[in-house]
């Protein structure tokens, strides 16, 4: 039931609002004073406040103040000395509306329902963003995640710049994160930007903008990932795959603080605190000329490597736990246990995908699987790519008529294998597999493969 809270030194306007409301089914309290307000304001489950202005010990303006540093509860403030200038006031220090007394009953009702309208509104608002930007917690008590955990708390309250290396799926994009929420820019954006995904004649301005006309389809001004964010953190995901242009330029970014647009001349600074992370070699990337040495040794200022899940499978079971709780919450469904060797076969399988594949692994689980996870499932629901999966073991050779459809069969192995390994990245499976895209689609839709 709603509930509404009168603050009002007069008891006759107290009843009156009173027998007014819970004739309209809401649930009403009322206090004569400010002070008696704000505790049952921080006590209780309060969706609108009625609040007089002209109150003794403490007046509504103070109330609506002070409530306004813990809580969003609307306000409708009212008065019997009414003016612009207190009308304006009252808006100002975040009021919802101001009514005049004698109060008008059609208007207070209108007035009170389109408070609380926005009030559930602006609770749904915050629910849904909690929901967006939460950033989850690095689970595991391995030494691996220890010393990534401990090297987090010293490294983000500080500006230095970050290089995070690990796999495709190892958590990389999670560090970067934490960085940020525990920095003290945790205030102003995290830009993310994949170098991988961006072709390399666009990776330019999509770091940097551009300016009108500056190339065929710039119809208009683009504010680049480094303004965007001005004040906060840049997060430079693959890096290893930039190419070595927009590498100089990153480079310049960094010594000086300044960038240009794509077709500009104009400098703009930037305050942008950059953390970067690749899955390649960056050394070996050196030595064959793909990356600047300069530029790697700008970024590496702290270096925090994260080990794949095959290097921490003591840390398998609070992992898929989590996963489970998470993912049967998602689907409003109980949340189903793994049996004791259901989680030693999880342990024992080879985790090429890292963190996402086990993820992918206890969706599979949760959806396919009966009230208790066991073991049988887990070996029976194991991802085809894993080369180790029963699949593999029990391949019947009798069953192909020619050397052809073995071929066919084993390419489709493979090329699910390989998109299991790259999380169905198609750009750096083709790269490991020899093939074009376009050849990779081509062979994706030839043996019916979905993404």
């Amino acid at each position: 039931m709603t509930t509404v809270l009168i603050i009002d030194d007069e008891r006759p306007i107290r009843s009156s609002l009173r027998d007014i409301l819970e004739y309209e089914d809401y649930k009403v309290l009322d206090v004569d004073n400010g002070t008696d307000a704000l505790d049952i304001l921080k006590k209780e489950k309060i969706d609108l406040v009625l609040c007089d202005i002209k109150m003794n010990k403490m007046d509504g303006m103070e109330v609506l103040s002070t409530s306004k540093t813990f809580t969003d509860t609307p306000f409708i403030m009212i008065s019997g000395h009414g003016t612009i200038e207190t009308a304006v006031e009252a808006a100002r220090k975040g009021a919802f509306d101001f009514l005049e007394k004698p109060l008008d009953l059609n208007r207070l009702l209108i007035t009170v329902r389109n408070a609380l309208e926005k009030g559930s509104l602006v609770k749904e608002t915050k629910v849904l963003k909690k929901k967006v930007s939460k950033t989850k917690e690095i689970l595991g008590e391995s030494n691996g995640i220890s010393v990534i955990k401990d090297t987090i708390d010293k490294v983000a309250p500080t500006d230095a710049r970050v290089l995070v290396t690990g796999a495709n799926g190892a958590g990389k994009e999670l560090v970067a994160r934490w960085l940020h929420e525990k920095s003290e820019r945790s205030s102003a954006p995290l830009i993310e930007v994949n170098c991988a995904a961006i072709p390399s004649e666009l990776i330019e301005s999509e770091l940097f903008g551009h300016e009108k006309g500056s190339f065929t389809s710039a119809v208009k001004q683009r504010i680049g990932k480094f303004e965007q964010a001005n004040g906060g953190t840049l997060f430079l995901d693959e890096i290893g795959d930039m190419s070595l242009s927009a590498q100089a330029k990153v480079l310049r970014a960094l010594q000086e603080h300044k960038i240009t647009r794509v077709g500009g001349d104009k400098e703009i600074s930037v305050n942008v605190r950059v953390i970067a992370a690749t899955n390649k070699d960056l050394l070996r990337e050196i030595e064959e000329g793909n990356f600047r040495m300069d530029l790697y040794h700008r970024l590496s200022v702290i270096l925090i490597h994260v080990p794949p899940l095959n290097e921490r499978k003591d840390d398998i079971p609070i992992i898929a736990r989590s996963f489970c709780e998470e993912i049967c919450g998602e689907y409003s469904m109980p949340v189903k246990e793994f049996t004791n060797d259901a989680m030693k076969a999880l342990q024992a399988l080879p985790w090429t995908g890292n963190i996402r594949e086990l993820r992918n692994m206890v969706e599979r689980l949760i959806i396919l699987s009966g009230k208790n996870i066991t073991a049988k499932e887990v070996e029976s629901f194991a991802n085809p790519s894993q080369p180790n999966s029963k699949s593999r073991k029990m391949l019947d050779l009798d069953a192909f008529e020619s050397i052809n459809d073995y071929q066919q069969h084993a390419e489709s192995l493979y090329l699910n294998f390989q998109l299991g390994k790259y999380n169905g990245r198609k750009d750096l499976v083709a790269q490991a597999v020899g093939l074009s895209a376009a050849d990779l689609d081509a062979k994706l839709k030839l043996h019916k493969i979905e993404l």
